[in-house]
């Protein structure tokens, strides 16, 4: 092979269009006795596969002997190249000084066409070093040199690397114009691994401008394209775990950074990225509420950000160091001058996270009691509040509101809030998926607690209320985003409901079935990721809770809003044109109780339990001390609607003694029982009755219901299907769904009722045009909600709400399926005489046998709404 030939000098662009001939050929070309030229691309070609997707310590052999057969060569610019490749490794390999030194020989060796590809790498070696000043000094050099060569590649390289760099200085605009640019460059090679790059380039972008679900998209559609090119990439990792924090998923995102970081491990990879995968998961940790890994993470990624000579991401490193501790409760003055001296490096700098870690700063001082050290560091923070994506510029408004606190002006904390959660609000409604919405509200939680208390300290019960409500279940104030009448989302729907029944019979038969797992769970990501794909409509949040309307809604009725502010528990009782407020317990104390009466319930379903009927009682009577207080003397004697904080939704209402003997609904907030207490109902039909597969009394209540109401559909025995069933309560008045339900505390969208072919998720529910007007779930944990984000719930009921639902009766605990067919038969009874859903519920309780068995059913099961 002669020198220079151009078989020979297509392997360097190959490495990145098709990485795997590359490597083959380059092999072959070293069994073939090549002259040091060719001979040097080739350990070049192999050095960089292994930089990029390999062993690192690999690849500088690689470069090392291609660097030596260069110089035999004769060739400046062979010898440059070779350099430039180099030096990126050694900087790779945490030998940032050599590496810089070698990068520096080489713009001595080159010219022209290849000076500026050196150039185009020392920038690149800049960048991953933070230092952007000087990457955007030697893409200005390098790009036009690139252009005038008509070297299409390198340009797009170029621009593609100076859009990151951009981005990485919060320059959002400049850096969409070189994406353009380069992406238009990418359409017209057959670099493939390139393109691959730049889509994840562009997700990066989308997710800076605040686009979570375009950046989900477009991150998953890299990863899609690096596989089958076989060459893992650990930025695209950190860049997801980026964008699933901001997403409120922050620990998916830790086990992504960590996973990452075992498998770069593994291969022996780059040092560098090593430090930024540390960064990530020392980041997500602290959103998880893992301070201790949290603090682990980020030390060690300080460590090394210093021993590679990286002071950008060293600083980042130590801020985050910075927010594990506070997070861990280590408040102190070395926090805050630490904090501080963070908030001065990261300016001096030019990063956007300045503002975070002035505002860590403001938080600790005030804290501290160090009210002037707070105010200036607060209002350094509060300057971000005008620039950046929403969900960055609500961390201003948060210093804004904390300044106003501390100055005393409660208009000003109030004004602050509302600022920043609309801007939350806005980004909140462009998320299409409902688990998105819920956890994003996490963002906001901070805003939502600082007018709470502004409100409690103005002594208004009303503003109170209606600050409660503005950040409580916004995910049922609209309707959510259909899912895309996609056909392979169709179809993995389909298939998953068909593995997991597969399963579910492999099991029962004894048979082994980690095959059948691990494609339900494959099934199970896909789906999620199509639907956290969907991007919502941008509008309907922000809701203010009409009060005056919802008191004339009430009647003679009450209802009960519970509250915590830092902790603590407030009753606002209203009613008769008021508002009033009670003090209650501590939250904390609340929920520990409330599980402990949970556990007595469901103890108390199976029979021989009767002797923990009395402590149950007890239970209840402490729950109802923790959470009413004094309130419980001003209830009245009319309905009562219970609005409880998401934390507390699964509570036993009826087992509370005040509560026991009256018509009782609960509502995930005030203004969500409005708006189902204003639905209107669809026309008369006859009802829809369901029965699902595997119940210990196979569903008795459906047959007797049938017969009881004449004219009924009845789904059961083959024809209980997900779709059949789909299409028979879309829209109907009445649906009652006796079938076993599965709960998913670790992912609440896939919670279910299993139909014949399988399970009916959440996912099913949001694909119907309008949810049953009243439905009964008469399965076990089909009551159960997840808490997720501030205050937001996910699980079967909260799925139904939304789309038109306005009551449903379901259990909170598992229950005992033969009691539960007297309390249907009871409760239907009652709903065919006109009354509500509560009503109806109270006087099928009234109705049961007096033993434990049946007493412990009739309090596991809730009203939830207003019908």
């Amino acid at each position: 092979m002669t020198r220079g030939s151009p078989p020979i000098l297509d392997l360097l662009p190959l490495v990145f269009a098709r990485p795997r001939e590359a490597v083959s050929r380059a092999r072959a070309v070293l069994e073939g006795g090549p002259t040091a030229h060719d001979a040097s691309v080739a350990h070049q070609v192999l050095g960089i596969w292994e930089r990029d997707f390999g062993d690192l310590h690999a690849a500088l052999g690689h470069l090392r002997r291609a660097r030596d057969l260069a110089a035999r060569s004769g060739s400046s610019d062979r010898e440059a190249d070779v350099l430039a490749t180099l030096g990126a490794a050694l900087v790779h390999a945490g030998r940032t000084r050599r590496g810089l030194e070698t990068l520096e020989r080489a713009v001595e060796r080159g010219t022209g066409a290849t000076l500026a590809r050196v150039l185009f790498r020392r920038g690149y070696v800049w960048w991953v070093l933070g230092r952007h000043r000087e990457a955007l000094r030697d893409l200005r050099r390098a790009t036009p040199v690139l252009r005038q060569a008509g070297d299409v590649v390198w340009t797009a390289r170029a621009l593609t690397l100076r859009a990151t760099v951009h981005l990485a200085m919060g320059s959002v605009e400049r850096a969409a114009a070189d994406f353009d640019g380069a992406e238009r460059l990418w359409a017209t090679t057959g670099q493939e691994h390139d393109k691959a790059d730049a889509v994840e380039s562009r997700g990066l972008a989308a997710f800076r401008s605040g686009d979570v679900p375009t950046a989900l998209r477009l991150l998953d559609e890299a990863s899609r394209r690096y596989t089958a090119l076989g060459t893992p990439m650990f930025m695209l990792s950190i860049r997801r775990c980026e964008v699933l924090m901001a997403a409120g998923l922050a620990r998916e995102a830790l086990d992504e950074a960590d996973a990452a970081t075992a498998a770069l491990d593994g291969i022996g990879g780059q040092t560098t990225r090593r430090a930024e995968l540390l960064l990530t998961a020392a980041r997500a940790a602290t959103a998880a509420g893992d301070a201790e890994a949290a603090v682990a993470r980020a030390a060690a990624a300080v460590r090394l950000f210093a021993s590679q000579r990286r002071p950008w991401w060293e600083a980042h490193a130590r801020l985050v160091l910075a927010e594990a501790r506070a997070a861990g409760g280590r408040l102190s003055g070395r926090l805050m001058g630490d904090a501080a001296a963070v908030a001065a490096r990261l300016s001096e700098l030019g990063s956007p996270s300045a503002v975070e870690a002035s505002l860590l700063a403001g938080r600790t001082a005030l804290a501290l009691g160090w009210a002037a050290d707070a105010e200036r560091h607060l209002a350094a923070a509060a300057r971000g509040r005008f620039r950046g994506p929403a969900f960055a510029r609500a961390g201003g408004w948060a210093a804004q509101a904390l300044r106003a606190e501390a100055a005393g002006s409660g208009r000003g904390v109030l004004d602050a809030c509302r600022r920043g959660l609309d801007l939350l609000d806005e980004h909140r409604m462009t998320l299409g998926a409902s688990e998105l919405r819920a956890r994003a509200t996490a963002q906001g939680a901070e805003l939502a607690a600082l007018a709470q208390r502004a409100s409690l300290r103005s002594g208004s019960p009303r503003r109170l209320l209606v600050w409660s409500e503005r950040w409580r279940a916004t995910v049922l104030a609209v309707p959510p985003v259909r899912p895309p009448a996609d056909p392979a989302l169709l179809r993995d729907i389909t298939a998953f409901r068909e593995i997991t029944g597969r399963a579910e019979a492999a099991r029962s038969a004894g048979a082994p079935v980690p095959a059948l797992e691990r494609e339900r769970r494959r099934l199970e990501r896909e789906i999620r990721a199509t639907t956290l794909h969907m991007r919502g409509a941008g509008e309907g949040g922000g809701r203010r809770l009409d009060v005056r309307r919802l008191l004339d809604r009430l009647g003679d009725g009450r209802l009960v809003e519970l509250v915590a502010v830092d902790g603590e528990l407030h009753v606002l009782l209203c009613g008769r044109g008021r508002v009033r407020r009670f003090p209650a317990g501590r939250l904390a104390d609340a929920m520990a109780e409330a599980d402990h009466v949970r556990a007595g319930l469901r103890r108390l379903a199976h029979p021989g339990a009767a002797d923990r009927l009395a402590a149950l009682e007890a239970g209840g009577r402490r729950l109802e001390e923790i959470l009413l207080g004094s309130a419980v003397r001003h209830l009245g004697t009319g309905p009562l609607v219970m609005v409880p904080p998401g934390r507390l939704h699964g509570v036993p209402w009826a087992l509370l003694p005040a509560l026991r003997e009256r018509a009782l609904s609960v509502s995930p907030s005030a203004g969500g029982w409005l708006r189902a207490r204003e639905t209107e109902p669809p026309p008369a039909g006859p009802p829809v009755l369901v029965r699902g597969p595997g119940l210990a009394t196979g569903g008795a209540e459906v047959p007797l219901l049938a017969g009881r109401y004449g004219e009924a559909t009845v789904l059961e025995d083959g024809t209980a299907s997900v779709p059949a069933v789909l299409r028979a309560i879309d829209g109907c008045l009445l649906a009652h769904v006796a079938a076993h339900g599965d709960f998913r505390a670790d992912n609440p969208m896939f919670s279910s009722l299993r139909m014949d072919d399988g399970p009916l998720i959440v996912h099913d529910f949001e694909r119907m045009h309008r949810s049953p007007y009243r439905i009964v779930l008469s399965s076990c944990d089909s009551g159960r909600l997840a808490p997720v984000g501030a205050e937001e719930l996910l699980g079967l009921a909260t799925a139904l709400l939304p789309l038109g639902t306005a009551g449903i009766v379901a259990s909170c605990v598992p229950v005992n399926d033969e009691a539960v067919v007297p309390l249907m038969l009871a409760l239907h009874e009652g709903m065919r005489t006109g009354r509500t859903m509560a009503e109806a519920l109270l006087e099928a309780r009234r109705a049961l046998p007096r033993d434990a068995v049946h007493q412990a059913t009739g309090w596991a099961f809730s009203a939830i709404g207003a019908a």
